[in-house]
């Protein structure tokens, strides 16, 4: 991206297509993995890609700028909800951590009331056998 766009991460686009063919067929990462597409989405993506690039700008047919756009839009879906449900599994974590807590709390007041009363069972052996 910086080759191609420059050091500023403000003049680069969200996606370039050309690049990421590139990545793909440079043995880079994992181009799929990076935008969370699907493969089933690079195919076609792949399949009906017809992009020219003059400088730094790019040219995409109407038809690829509503598929890119429905790619985008999936795409922006899938990471909402992903943030979402890692959102709602570090909630799930607090709380169960929360509530192992309270277990051991638990657990200890149930050994503090154990010790007390075989301190109190001691003491009534004690009074009994002084009685007798």
């Amino acid at each position: 991206m910086r080759e191609r766009y420059g050091d500023d991460i403000l003049n680069h686009p969200e996606f370039d297509p050309d690049l990421w063919m590139e990545v793909g067929l440079s043995g880079g990462p994992d181009k799929n993995w990076v935008y969370r597409l699907s493969n089933t989405m690079v195919d076609n993506l792949g399949s009906t890609r017809n992009v020219s690039t003059v400088g730094s700008s790019q040219s995409i047919s109407s038809s690829q700028s509503k598929e890119f756009m429905a790619l985008q839009q999936h795409m922006t879906q899938l990471i909402d909800k992903y943030d979402h449900l890692s959102a709602e599994y570090a909630q799930l974590k607090a709380s169960h951590a929360q509530q192992r807590a309270e277990s051991e709390q638990i657990k200890v007041s149930q050994a503090q009331q154990k010790a007390e009363y075989e301190q109190q069972k001691v003491a009534y052996e004690q009074q009994k056998a002084a009685y007798e």
